[in-house]
């Protein structure tokens, strides 16, 4: 890994915590970016001779909080303050108070922070949206590519939300019960897109979104504490345990991607495997099914064959069909495709992916899939042409290799 490449990982991982207990400080949106932003340019400028700290989420605090307040002060005073060196100095001595500073002093604001971000206030794209950019630190692509729309909508999206924040006044603080319920299912698909995106990532960032995963996991883990009872709650946290436990048979050693099929099912970690099917099962005996539940049991499916020639597609299928009625999705159909494939074959797959042609036209899962069905079913040049497509649509290298080997083996015919 490169030197910027591990404080790069270390500042994306620090991210949550420091914008959450910055935005706490400071109760404004812009100052706490601007603050985080310029102890990320600090940290590039000192960690590398003196190695990172015990705790760069602190020592970010720490340095993110005296740079905003010098810029308080500057504006307050309206006079030129003195020499950067002489004002902040990052020597042993600030080290060493943000290796004391206790990490129970910000790890809850985290949680408070995506409440906020959920306020009723905001539309609920918005609410997510925002969550996505300014507490995980998605680039405007990657929040744009979780809600299949363009850069440049989701920069509007994202605009109207700050405004909105400012404007309105809205409160940093710890809502009450009755709010927090109303804000549960918008604050749960923050945390299951957060998942995602750490999850989807592979290849070459592989190693820098694994610390999103872990945070979506411990998130999933507060909210089932403030909700002991809810069984959707359940069913994210099972989700959630039982793809993490593939992370590790998930790649190569080149660090190009495995598909499940191919995957070593003994590299998998049973204990989460374990977790997460004792929460569905808890979960289930509410009998209050919903989507998270669903796609636990869904998941659940792979986690309990031991060989991918053991999965049991059909009930695959019957579980996507739930889903679909439950959450209506393009992504949804494209994924039942898959078991559909494997129960009734490539063809009867293909003419369900059809009409999402339009949908999912800027998709890149979409025309891999189309092209691996045109290519079972014999149509080498129609396959070409959408692997063609899905290469072009490629978001890391991991993906645009996968999509090769199979353009290479075309070309060797």
């Amino acid at each position: 890994m490169t030197e910027i490449g591990w404080i790069d990982g270390m500042l994306r991982a620090a991210r949550p915590a420091a914008m959450a207990a910055l935005l706490r400080r400071f109760r404004d949106l812009d100052r706490a970016e601007e603050a985080f932003q310029e102890a990320c340019l600090r940290a590039l400028r000192h960690w590398p001779a003196k190695g990172p700290p015990r705790d760069p989420a602190a020592w970010l605090i720490m340095v993110g909080r005296n740079v905003a307040l010098d810029e308080v002060r500057r504006r307050a005073r309206d006079v030129p303050l003195p020499e950067e060196d002489a004002l902040s100095d990052l020597s042993d001595a600030e080290d060493g108070a943000a290796e004391r500073l206790d990490a129970a002093d910000y790890r809850d604001d985290i949680l408070r922070l995506l409440f906020t971000c959920c306020h009723p206030a905001l539309p609920a794209t918005q609410q997510v949206a925002l969550a996505l950019r300014i507490v995980c630190g998605l680039a405007v692509t990657e929040v744009a590519s979780a809600f299949l729309v363009s850069a440049a909508a989701m920069e509007q999206r994202l605009t109207r939300a700050k405004r909105r924040i400012a404007t309105a006044d809205l409160p940093y603080a710890t809502p009450g019960a009755v709010e927090r319920s109303e804000r549960l299912g918008a604050v749960s698909a923050m945390v299951y897109l957060l998942f995602n995106e750490g999850y989807s990532a592979s290849g070459g960032t592989a190693h820098v979104r694994a610390p999103l995963c872990a945070e979506a996991i411990r998130l999933a883990r507060l909210l089932l504490k403030l909700f002991p009872a809810e069984p959707e709650l359940m069913g994210l946290l099972a989700l959630l345990l039982l793809q993490h436990a593939r992370t590790p048979a998930r790649l190569d050693a080149a660090g190009d991607i495995v598909l499940l099929d191919d995957q070593d099912r003994a590299a998998w970690h049973r204990g989460a495997i374990a977790e997460g099917l004792a929460l569905l099962d808890k979960a289930r005996r509410h009998r209050r099914p919903g989507p998270y539940q669903v796609q636990a049991a869904l998941a659940a499916v792979h986690a309990r064959a031991a060989r991918a020639a053991d999965t049991d597609w059909a009930e695959m299928d019957r579980l996507y069909a739930l889903l679909e009625r439950m959450q209506p999705s393009p992504v949804v159909t494209l994924n039942r495709a898959v078991a559909v494939s494997k129960a009734a074959g490539p063809d009867s797959a293909l003419a369900m992916i059809a009409p999402l042609a339009a949908p999912l036209g800027n998709y890149f899962h979409f025309h891999g899939l189309r092209g691996a069905l045109l290519l079972q079913c014999g149509r080498p040049d129609e396959a070409r042409e959408a692997f063609g497509r899905a290469i072009a649509l490629a978001r890391t290298p991991a993906e645009a290799a996968h999509i090769r080997a199979h353009l290479d083996r075309l070309a060797g015919g």
